[in-house]
């Protein structure tokens, strides 16, 4: 969430200073000599994290919060890049529905469905994070952050589908109903297709 609050502190942002005082209160709050959490040079306590997507929730707009994700979704460039980027390459001959099967394919991922309305709809449950916390039954019903934690999810997906398809996208929409019926059930995350 450092990231994040970097690129809220940006003119760009569009986001008041007043209300990136707020985040920026949060972090402060939190930041302690000796936590579990190396960010930069200080450590933070595990809590601030929660309490940073409920703010998000609480003082930003939707679209603010889409926005931020667009560039700072959990596990923007985690390790696969390099073999996206050839993917999109290797496969930009194909029709965006031959791709997304191929993705699929290649990765042993999720298949996205393209829709006839110029989106994407991707129906996503991973190994790590929320999913396995709800496997181990840490979970009984969604937790109070987990819209917070899913839209950041989104900005991941986002992330790879466009380095992996070759193709701009935009987060739409972040589902998380499915968990309200049970705990392991995937998300479903929609993104408008902008190029």
């Amino acid at each position: 969430m450092i990231s994040v609050l970097r690129e809220m502190q940006k003119k760009k942002s569009g986001i008041p200073p007043e209300t990136v005082a707020i985040f920026e209160g949060i972090v402060n709050q939190y930041q302690c000599e000796n936590g579990p959490h190396l960010v930069g040079l200080k450590y933070f306590n595990p809590e601030w994290d929660d309490e940073f997507a409920q703010a998000m929730n609480t003082h930003l707009t939707k679209e603010q919060r889409f926005e931020l994700y667009k560039t700072q979704g959990a596990c923007n460039g985690a390790g696969a890049d390099k073999e996206r980027k050839a993917f999109a390459v290797d496969y930009a001959h194909l029709a965006l529905d031959e791709r997304m099967a191929m993705f699929a394919d290649t990765f042993g991922r999720w298949k996205p469905v393209l829709n006839n309305d110029n989106t994407l709809t991707l129906a996503f449950k991973c190994s790590h994070g929320y999913y396995k916390r709800a496997a181990e039954g840490k979970y009984t019903t969604p937790p109070t952050n987990a819209i917070g934690y899913f839209e950041r999810c989104a900005g991941g997906r986002l992330y790879e589908l466009q380095k992996a398809l070759g193709i701009q996208l935009k987060i739409k929409s972040v589902d998380i109903s499915p968990l309200d019926e049970d705990v392991n059930n995937p998300v479903v995350f929609t993104f408008e297709i902008v190029q």
